[in-house]
């Protein structure tokens, strides 16, 4: 049948309801490795919106085709037409129920999407367009069926077998076989169907509702890892309990499930009742997980739960409407993650992945919307811009009508749209009329690509005492999109005296002022407001906690960056200033040939955040940090990348050498001697220590080099041990290679931690990490059939500038030969790994002739998935 590579353009402003909806579907399924059959009985009713007789187009891709009938009656073979995208069904009437025969061969289902095998056990992946690989159907997210599932397995290799919803009945059957079915009451769009059976461990507890309601739940995995679930099971009670108080919701089934399996193109899938994890997503024990690990498990534990209600129980229209799953989930487990922790360090956190990953992404050929208009791959928009600036969009609508407005909107949202598959334009309804605020200008941010830019001028009358802000906005030409309109943009600010005092705000016109911190609306292209009642010209604060996904261009001097840093009572200003004031050194250093010198500012800087970090250790951990290579390329028209590279070594080793005596003291203050607390007091200790265990190494140091090694040997936890055998590897000390033999020998048998010995070579700021990488291909643990390996080596590797962006091309070449051999087996993977060489036209011309070349050398290929065709094409236009 249709094998789904055809390359045509879907647009947003082509959609139509479907001819018919799929109101039940009862699946059949005989799992066998090599060939499974599915028995599907599709009960079908006409949309009254289209004429009699219209043909039922079902999707269908790498299965065969064996039987159709239709309430019984065999259909003809000229009534089942195949078509690109699998069959049409012609000669239908009313309804009816259509069953269909299919098959498909799991062992070598290498795309993981659709029914495949993992490790032995066969699982499923749906979203966005997988259900098509396992039954031919209407695979689209607007048609919404129950369902019941009966699985048929054997019983010694498949003693589990799961499904969606509730389980209904189960038996033996003769020649060492047995069966399971499941019902689903809830309908649901096929790709959250899913489907697991294997030989797996079980690790269970409960949860009881506000209402009283006792909910069953299961954690599944392989047996060698169920006991590193626990804290996903944790995870899962803690979000189960914040999405009740926070949002009013309840979980709604008496069962809900995790399956945790080694190969998954994603991190985790909401599947209705039957959440399916990467077990990078999932595994977390100290002796093998970081403090980052952990909190990553609990985040996407929560996102994947949430999903139940802003993704299951409403769900998308189509697919352009991602975001309004996506966006608003990622805003709610970013709450959820902020609650639960530091909600300073969350933020700063959010932002970095927002700066590094999705503003290249709006400034790139890749550019889209939140909600896109056209697409050839859905797969290829599950991308930053609809996930984390979607959450960021959610935000501003939380700032914009505040957090009881925005409450109202949510019920109102669930009370008009559950059970329902909706629009974005659903969802700024639901919000506009609970708030009633018009949003008409604020939804040109689910249409309009790139990132904004807000120019700042200030001026000071110390005889009226007024002082004025003129805000400019503008956002550049993006692909597709050549001229841009006014966003409507909150933005958050504060006024500091000049000895840091919080300042009273009144703007012009008023009587009286209005605290101390307010949201300022920008709709114009150029606005100007007016503060009166100061005696001295006061420090701007603005864009407090990141309010708006904008880059914001204000000239501060190095006196009021460091004011701001050390007093501004917003965290997120203060950690911004101290970056502001290392990006002015690295663009200096940048312009002077690569070197970058500490400034006395820089280092006072630096050396108040170690004073202070007791009162706040993971804050400090942060404040620590330097802009990274990705930030500070975005801030010229032309990426150096020898001058920024060069910069941040030298930076680097200055700040280590001049502090030298100031990281020990805050390693030695930091430093645990006890056993291992898992805390967040405990975490935050232990990031502090470590960072100043990474500075300390920088520079050459025998005595840093000696308590690295010591708390390598000594380390009773993964977060210890693996900073210290990062501060050896980044030290190019002897005794590195060494330190990374014993730590494979120590953790060969547990995947995920081999996949961070993998990341750290080949994230190493060392030009000859391409022949580290290139080595490690042909390690006997790597292989190019797990996602995961893949990402940790080659998909570092293509976010490293030391060895990707050689000048001779050897990276961009050793990344595209990878590409091109993972390409056939799995597209999804293929296609991400190649967003980097996308991304040409910021460096310099030699550079950008050779990403160029290895992106039209990909095109050259006919048999190119239509997943990287689109991101090679849209790169060259």
């Amino acid at each position: 049948m249709a094998d789904g590579s055809t390359r045509s353009i879907i647009r947003r402003e082509d959609y139509r309801e479907p001819d018919w909806w799929t109101r039940q579907i009862e699946l059949d399924v005989d799992l066998k490795p090599l060939e499974t059959t599915v028995v599907s009985r599709l009960t079908l009713e006409r949309n009254v919106k289209s004429p009699a007789g219209a043909d039922l187009l079902l999707d269908g891709e790498a299965m065969t085709f064996v039987s159709a009938s239709l309430d019984g009656v065999p259909l003809d073979p000229q009534q089942v037409e195949r078509t690109a995208t699998g069959i049409a069904v012609k000669g239908m009437r009313d309804g009816g129920v259509l069953e269909i025969t299919q098959r498909c061969d799991p062992r070598n289902n290498t795309a993981l999407s659709g029914l495949y095998l993992s490790n032995g056990i066969f699982c499923t992946q749906c979203e966005a367009e997988g259900f098509r690989r396992i039954a031919f159907s209407q695979d689209r997210p607007d048609v919404m069926s129950t369902y019941r599932v009966r699985i048929t397995g054997d019983r010694k290799s498949c003693p589990v077998m799961l499904s969606n919803g509730n389980p209904v009945e189960q038996g033996d059957l003769p020649d060492g076989r047995h069966y399971a079915v499941w019902e689903d009451p809830f309908p649901k769009p096929s790709y959250l169907f899913a489907l697991v059976a294997g030989d797996l461990g079980l690790l269970q507890d409960s949860f009881t509702t506000r209402s009283g309601r006792v909910v069953d739940l299961r954690i599944y995995s392989e047996h060698a890892v169920i006991d590193q679930c626990r804290h996903a099971m944790e995870s899962l009670k803690k979000s189960m309990k914040w999405d009740e108080e926070a949002y009013g919701l309840e979980y709604d089934l008496d069962l809900f499930m995790i399956v945790a399996v080694s190969h998954f193109n994603m991190g985790a899938m909401e599947n209705k009742g039957l959440n399916i994890f990467n077990t990078s997503a999932t595994l977390a024990r100290a002796d093998t997980a970081t403090d980052a690990d952990f909190m990553q498990v609990e985040r996407i534990v929560a996102h994947e739960y949430f999903h139940n209600w802003t993704g299951n129980r409403v769900t998308c229209r189509d697919w352009f409407q991602l975001t309004l799953k996506e966006g608003l989930t990622v805003f709610r487990d970013q709450q959820f993650t902020a609650d639960m922790h530091s909600a300073a360090v969350k933020r700063i956190g959010d932002v970095q992945l927002l700066r590094e990953g999705q503003f290249p992404e709006d400034a790139g050929p890749m550019s889209h919307p939140i909600r896109p208009d056209s697409y050839v791959e859905i797969n290829n928009f599950y991308t930053r811009t609809v996930y984390e600036k979607g959450a960021e969009v959610i935000r501003m609508i939380h700032t914009l009508i505040g957090p009881k407005a925005y409450r109202a909107g949510i019920d109102l949202y669930f009370e008009r749209h559950d059970g329902q598959a909706v629009t974005c334009e659903d969802f700024v309804r639901a919000m506009e009329d609970a708030s009633g605020r018009d949003l008409g200008q604020f939804r040109r941010w689910y249409s309009q690509a790139g990132t904004p830019e807000l120019s700042v001028e200030r001026s000071f009358d110390p005889r009226s005492g007024s002082y004025a802000l003129e805000i400019t906005q503008g956002t550049p030409p993006t692909a597709g999109q050549p001229d841009k309109l006014p966003l409507h943009v909150p933005l958050r600010l504060g006024l500091l005296s000049r000895d840091g005092r919080p300042l009273p705000l009144m703007l012009e016109g008023e009587n009286e002022p209005q605290g101390t911190e307010r949201v300022l609306e920008l709709t114009g292209e150029r606005q100007r407001f007016v503060f009166k009642g100061l005696n001295s010209e006061p420090v701007p604060s603005l864009l407090r906690n990141f309010s708006a996904p904008v880059r914001l261009k204000l000239d501060y001097a190095d006196d009021e960056l460091a004011l701001l840093l050390g007093q501004d009572e917003d965290a997120f200003n203060r950690w911004e200033a101290g970056q502001q004031l290392a990006m002015r050194l690295i663009l200096r250093g940048v312009d002077a040939g690569g070197h970058a010198e500490a400034s006395d500012a820089l280092l006072a800087a630096f050396r108040k955040v170690l004073a202070d970090a007791p009162a706040d250790p993971a804050f400090a951990a942060r404040a620590v940090q330097l802009p990274s290579f990705t930030y500070v390329g975005q801030q010229r028209p032309v990426i150096d990348v020898e001058g920024i590279t060069g910069a941040l070594r030298s930076l680097q080793r200055g700040l280590s050498t001049a502090l030298r005596e100031d990281w020990a003291a805050t390693y030695e203050h930091f430093h645990d001697i006890g056993p291992f607390a898992a805390d967040n007091g405990a975490a935050g200790r232990r990031a502090i220590k470590n960072q100043a265990l990474f500075w300390s190494v920088q520079a050459p140091d025998a005595a840093a080099i000696a308590r690295a090694q010591r708390q390598f040997e000594r380390a009773d936890n993964m977060t210890d041990s693996f900073a210290a055998l990062r501060a050896l590897v980044e030290s190019r000390d002897p005794s590195a290679a060494s330190a990374l033999g014993t730590f494979y020998a120590r953790w060969q048998n547990e995947p995920l931690v081999v996949n961070k010995w993998f990341a750290l070579q080949a994230s190493a700021d060392d030009e000859g990490v391409l022949a580290t990488v290139e080595r490690l291909l042909h390690h006997p643990a790597f292989t190019l059939g797990n996602p995961n390996r893949v990402y940790s080596l080659v998909g570092v590797f293509a976010n490293n500038p030391a060895g990707f962006h050689r000048a001779d091309g050897a990276g961009y070449r050793f990344v595209m030969d990878r590409i091109l051999e993972v390409d056939p087996k799995n597209p999804q993977v293929a296609s991400r790994l190649m967003r980097p060489l996308g991304r040409f036209k910021p460096y310099d011309e030699r550079r950008r002739a050779l990403m160029r070349a290895e992106l039209e050398r990909a095109l050259a290929r006919p048999d190119l998935s239509r997943d990287c065709y689109e991101v090679a094409s849209k790169s060259l236009e």
